[in-house]
């Protein structure tokens, strides 16, 4: 254990002396100070998300996720969640200063950008954004506006497995979806045929519903069937491909979590699951903030780093998706008195009960 310092103070402790002085405007403008603090705020708060990863990628990517540390996960991923949320409100101090405000002193900065974060690039990289599925900065690719030495330890970042990566390695090691003789697959496929085969004859059976309605609700009852065909038909030389990223094993566990999330071993798996959503709603949600202000403040201009502005950023809002896998799971949900029983076996190798000692001596 390091030793501490007898006089140390709060301080000392956290650097104030040094951190204080690092704000240094170069305009008489009023509002640069605000500008300033706040994206430097906006680094020490990724500083934080991005050590809270660490932790995150730590447990998966080890070859046996125990159950205990998936606590130390979900502790983690809602910390950075709700990090993510103060990024997206902190968007409303920025929002104090006036558009004329901001002219006072926004061409001392010139080409600088918060596009240049390399702290926000290597959390991007981290959770699983690829470079092919990147919108182009100013018809370039982003990493031509990095300096030299950001540029390689990004191309170093890349080279080991992202978030997304080992989550789907995690899910495709989940047990309960083939054991024994039971097959989860084949007994959800069977249950969604029956179930749509179910609705079309209630539908054409009716009597009282008129035959505009009637065509209405087959054309929908059609199309949800077409949904399903392309999902269970996929790698079987029919029907149109689904951009899915997980591979197969790990799509079929996340839809085995999501349906049957109230048994008790896949309650947490499921708060994983949706706090990854979480993550990449309010990355998502972050973004299009960040469009709204930076229109809100320039209009049309172009922005500092010589994007497009408010039209760039909007984009990568809806492009610069990670897990939208797991959104799109739920396209395939079915209510639960449609879901198949689970065997007796596979129900309890997933339970826990209470009991009282007296039911032993019993």
């Amino acid at each position: 254990m390091p030793k501490k310092p007898a006089d140390l103070t709060y301080k000392s402790y956290l650097g104030l002396a040094d951190l204080l002085k690092t704000q240094h405007p170069l305009s008489e403008a009023h509002d640069e100070m605000m500008f300033i603090v706040l994206h430097q705020a906006y680094e020490l708060w990724f500083k934080l998300i991005l050590f809270e990863l660490d932790r995150v990628q730590k447990v998966f990517g080890a070859k046996t996720v125990a159950d205990a540390d998936l606590r130390l996960v979900l502790a983690s991923m809602s910390r950075i969640v709700n990090v993510m949320q103060l990024l997206v409100r902190q968007l409303d101090i920025m929002e104090t200063m006036t558009p004329l405000d901001f002219l006072d002193f926004r061409g001392v900065f010139r080409s600088a950008s918060g596009f240049q974060s390399m702290q926000f690039r290597e959390l991007e990289v981290r959770l699983g954004l690829k470079s092919d599925e990147r919108i182009g900065y100013d018809g370039k690719s982003f990493e031509n506006f990095l300096p030299e030495e950001d540029r390689a330890e990004l191309h170093r970042i890349m080279k080991k497995p992202a978030l997304v990566d080992q989550v789907g390695a995690w899910l495709a090691r989940t047990p309960f979806v083939e054991m024994g003789g039971f097959s989860f697959w084949k007994a959800y496929r069977k249950a969604v045929v029956d179930m749509i085969e179910n609705d079309r004859e209630a539908i054409l059976k009716s009597k009282r519903m008129p035959a505009s309605a009637r065509e209405t609700e087959l054309t929908k009852l059609k199309n949800m069937q077409a949904q399903f065909d392309q999902l269970f038909l996929e790698g079987e030389g029919k029907g149109e491909a689904l951009p899915w990223r997980f591979s197969k094993p790990a799509l079929h566990a996340a839809l085995f979590i999501n349906l049957y999330r109230d048994q008790p071993a896949l309650q947490v798996p499921f708060q994983v699951l949706n706090g990854l959503m979480d993550i990449d709603e309010l990355f998502a949600l972050w973004r299009y903030r960040h469009a709204l202000m930076v229109q809100r403040m320039l209009g049309t201009k172009m922005g500092s780093g010589g994007s497009t502005g408010h039209d760039y950023l909007a984009a990568t809002a809806s492009k610069h998706r990670i897990f939208k896998d797991l959104f799109g799971l739920s396209t395939f949900l079915i209510p639960r008195s449609k879901l198949p029983k689970l065997p007796r076996q596979v129900e309890e190798r997933m339970g826990f009960r209470y009991w009282d000692k007296a039911d032993d001596a019993a």
